[in-house]
């Protein structure tokens, strides 16, 4: 359970910030990057795909000149999400700009594909594969993934329903590579818990949403304060995919959100959705269950230092009980 060192050197806190759909740009991934943690972002935030090339540009060069002006605390690496499902059907000019601009990590999403992970692997890159379940983790490493990520109960947006404690303790059965962990992770002392079940990394992306770089309307980062795991509901009515969303948001669109009707996957749309005129992300939020310990908006930075001092707050008291 080690991170290559290219990753794990270059780490403040073992922490990936997920990419947000719309709401993950340049800023917040440079935000991340600079506070010592993974920065992500999905390539379709980028429209129209030539400002995906201007965004790996501006991406690449900040942090090249922060580490020229920091070199004893470089930032940490970037990641890009590829959704792989044949909905994408920009994938492939999107994978030819990570390839051109070497972006450190790519994350793949809903399907797993052998020629994304050797496109990445011919320049050095690392790849990451969501995963909801022990059969489809199988299935990724099988086509050439170097990490997963697993995607438990709680996660924000496309979740799955198992326990993080069941997830990650089957697939360290037979995976020994990086694993992450996604899952209603808000505090410090979640990211401990995460590496103590075995996982090398916490996944975090909702609690990212009320930070100033986020690119998030002002009633989603207020919503995501002012909410708690009450208030998420898990369906998937708006993308064909199940997920979790924030329930006033629904009702904002004048949905029930408590009998929403089913959705069909083979409808899927990571733009529009079920509801109607209300669409999936831009009007339908999504949000993770872990967002009760989100009590205010401020500066990313200002989140991942807090997360730090809980962390090792968490592992003095862990070595205390142990000694």
């Amino acid at each position: 359970m080690t991170l290559p060192a290219s990753l794990g050197a270059r780490l403040r806190l073992p922490v990936m910030g997920s990419p947000l759909f719309i709401i993950s740009g340049p800023e917040l991934v440079i935000a991340q990057c600079k506070a010592g943690i993974v920065g992500s972002f999905p390539s379709l935030n980028a429209r129209p795909v030539g400002q995906l090339d201007e965004w790996l540009h501006q991406i690449t060069q900040e942090l090249a000149a922060h580490d020229r002006d920091h070199p004893d605390a470089p930032a940490a690496p970037f990641a890009v999400n590829q959704i792989v499902h044949r909905s994408n059907d920009r994938l492939e000019e999107d994978l030819a700009l990570c390839v051109k601009w070497r972006a450190p990590i790519v994350i793949t999403s809903l399907g797993a594909r052998t020629d994304v992970n050797e496109a990445v692997h011919g320049y050095g890159g690392l790849t990451f594969h969501d995963v909801i379940d022990d059969r489809f983790a199988r299935k990724a490493v099988e086509k050439g993934a170097d990490g997963l990520i697993a995607v438990a109960a709680g996660a924000g947006g496309h979740a799955g329903t198992l326990s993080p404690f069941a997830l990650v303790q089957e697939l360290r059965a037979w995976f020994d590579g990086p694993l992450a962990l996604s899952g209603s992770i808000a505090t410090g002392g979640a990211v401990a818990a995460a590496i103590a079940m075995g996982a090398d990394l916490a996944y975090i992306g909702s609690a990212f949403i009320a930070t100033d770089e986020a690119r998030a309307a002002e009633g989603y980062k207020d919503m995501v304060v002012a909410s708690g795991a009450a208030d998420i509901v898990y369906s998937d009515l708006f993308t064909g995919v199940h997920g979790n969303y924030l329930k006033p948001s629904i009702a904002a669109a004048g949905l029930d959100p408590d009998a929403l009707p089913p959705g069909d996957v083979r409808t899927m749309d990571f733009g529009s959705g079920g509801g109607g005129d209300a669409k999936a992300w831009r009007d339908i939020w999504g949000c993770g269950q872990g967002i009760g310990a989100v009590t205010s908006r401020g500066a990313a930075g200002e989140l991942v230092a807090r997360l730090d001092e809980e962390f090792r707050a968490a592992g003095r008291l862990v070595g205390a009980m142990a000694g």
